[in-house]
């Protein structure tokens, strides 16, 4: 929405006389006398913003208390910190400053919108590290080089100074804390890879300031010794991968562990989380919530809340309610978290995608509306509270979930890549929806590891497709001819079934075609057929071309 003072501003500038004194005013601030003062005045501008914003991150207290009291008009504050941001990039960025000419950037006021887009294939692609950095300077000491898991392509390299990492792991404690509220003797088990990805590190660090921690990695038996060796005394926090935390229920349930006499909770990121696999973890855990982030840009852009996680369920169970906050005819359901501008100022493009800028000025290669291609939208707190008083089914539900961290940051309902999907008949199948079928069945879902989902030819039809969901059996699962063909039934009954309560456009075609339904599904043992290559990857691959 436009705020009073953009508007007014656009209509002084739609006018002639407005136009010739806003030209008169570019060529002022561009002229090469006042160059060095709007350097000086946008770096000293930004700077200010930049160590304000710090002071709220000294202690996860005080972090807690911005969160708690963030009001409406910051988020215009933050946008004009992104636009300085920019600014002061266009002119101590090389890279930046090429980008920009190259795209026949000229100088407005307070137009953010004026800066193009960047993202991987037109911006960090296109030049070298360095010029990507502040002065071209790409500072040794204390940097921290991060590798992108490589599920969207070629694995990359992201460099993170000294300063941004100790920002980002104040703002992952001050976060987690409040989640953690009332919790005592906070052991946190983190489960990610330690290698040179970059959320295992850097969750490490980050927990360390307000928990006792193990850096396990994604050890199963590591995992199992910890909390047997240490037993209940403690508050356990387990840090993973939505997939590896099932694995991790699992496996403390194969060896009997009494989960009455423990307080433990799931913190997970790096992909996607369903309802259904979240109800199948807290049968077991207390809590099961999950952050986003990208290694592009950060590990904590925004995390879920108790507000976040009530709104998501009662979005598929009133669609009365989804209409209103997702707008009509929107099948999926997207993840929703909670986020905070003054850290990441976030808006969305043309086409719903999310663009992102980092606005501090720590960070050793600014990310300006920098473009992952993750789809979503925006909702202010204040704007959902609107809405759900128009629902009085939800409405004291929704006060005492928000009450829980009390937060009013705005919120991020993501859906993730929007090629992350299969058409079949008219309808989208997303993975997501695929595996809040499988999951539905807490005694179908202990059988499983993993699944994918392909389109592939029919048999003696090449031409006529059908999908195809390839289930992947636990190690230690031994099933008969009979039990797989149970359980491959069951999996597909349980799927189209929540396709059809969820898709209007499945349900439609299901009226309209039985072969809406046909969609197969394939039982195989552990680390074979498609899962033979990477079976145990700690990031699950959802959508595969055609098995060769």
């Amino acid at each position: 929405m436009t705020s009073p003072t953009r508007g007014a501003v656009a209509q002084l500038r739609g006018t002639a006389g407005g136009r010739r004194l806003y030209a008169a005013a570019e060529r002022a601030w561009t002229s090469a006398p006042l160059k060095v003062a709007r350097r000086t005045s946008l770096r000293a501008g930004t700077a200010a913003l930049t160590t304000t914003y710090s002071l709220y991150k000294v202690h996860p207290a005080l972090w807690r208390v911005t969160a708690t009291h963030y009001r409406p008009w910051m988020g215009e504050f933050a946008r004009r910190h992104a636009w300085m941001t920019c600014q002061l990039a266009s002119l101590h960025v090389p890279a930046y400053r090429d980008f920009l000419r190259r795209h026949g950037f000229t100088f407005r006021w307070w137009d953010l919108e004026n800066y193009p887009p960047t993202d991987k294939d037109s911006y960090v692609t296109r030049y070298p590290e360095d010029e990507r950095c502040w002065n071209g300077d790409l500072q040794l000491r204390g940097t921290l080089v991060d590798e992108s898991s490589g599920s969207s392509g070629q694995p990359f390299n992201w460099v993170r100074g000294r300063e941004e990492l100790a920002d980002i792991h104040r703002n992952v404690a001050g976060f987690t804390s409040i989640m953690m509220r009332g919790e005592e003797r906070l052991f946190v088990i983190n489960a990610y890879s330690m290698g040179a990805w970059a959320t295992g590190t850097n969750t490490g660090i980050a927990m360390a300031k307000i928990a006792m921690v193990k850096n396990t990695g994604p050890d199963l038996d590591k995992i199992v010794d910890t909390i047997t060796h240490f037993g209940p005394g403690f508050t356990y926090l387990v840090a993973a991968y939505p997939p590896f935390l099932k694995d991790v229920r699992d496996r403390l349930d194969a060896v009997g562990l009494d989960w009455s006499a423990y307080r433990m909770h799931g913190l997970v990121g790096g992909e996607g989380m369903t309802e259904a696999l979240r109800d199948y973890c807290e049968q077991r855990f207390l809590t099961v919530r999950s952050g986003y982030g990208a290694s592009d840009l950060t590990i904590g852009i925004a995390g879920e809340t108790e507000l976040t996680v009530f709104l998501r369920r009662a979005l598929l169970a009133d669609h009365d309610l989804r209409e209103a906050v997702l707008g009509p005819g929107e099948a999926r359901t997207p993840m929703i978290f909670q986020y905070n501008p003054l850290e990441t100022y976030l808006e969305t493009d043309a086409h719903g995608e999310i663009l992102c800028t980092l606005t501090s000025t720590s960070v050793l290669s600014p990310k300006l509306r920098y473009n992952i291609h993750d789809e979503g939208a925006l909702l202010e707190w204040q704007d959902l509270a609107a809405i759900m008083r128009r629902f009085p089914r939800w409405r004291h539900a929704a006060r005492a979930a928000w009450a829980e961290q009390g937060m009013k940051l705005p919120l991020l309902l993501l859906y993730g890549r929007a090629d992350a999907t299969i058409s079949f008949m008219g309808a989208n199948i997303y993975p997501q929806d695929v595996e809040n079928g499988l999951y539905d069945s807490p005694a179908r879902a202990a059988q499983l590891a993993s699944f994918t989902l392909t389109l592939e030819a029919v048999a003696g039809d090449e031409t006529v497709q059908q999908p195809v969901i390839h289930l992947e059996l636990r190690a230690d699962i031994a099933l008969t001819d009979a039990d797989r063909d149970a359980l491959a039934h069951g999996a597909r009954e349980g799927v189209v079934g929540y396709l059809a309560r969820v898709s209007r456009d499945f349900a439609q075609s299901l009226e309209e075609s039985e072969r809406s339904g046909d969609i197969a599904v394939r039982v195989h043992d552990y680390s074979t057929g498609p899962f033979a290559e990477g079976g145990s990857a700690l990031k699950r691959v959802y959508l595969r071309g055609e098995p060769s």
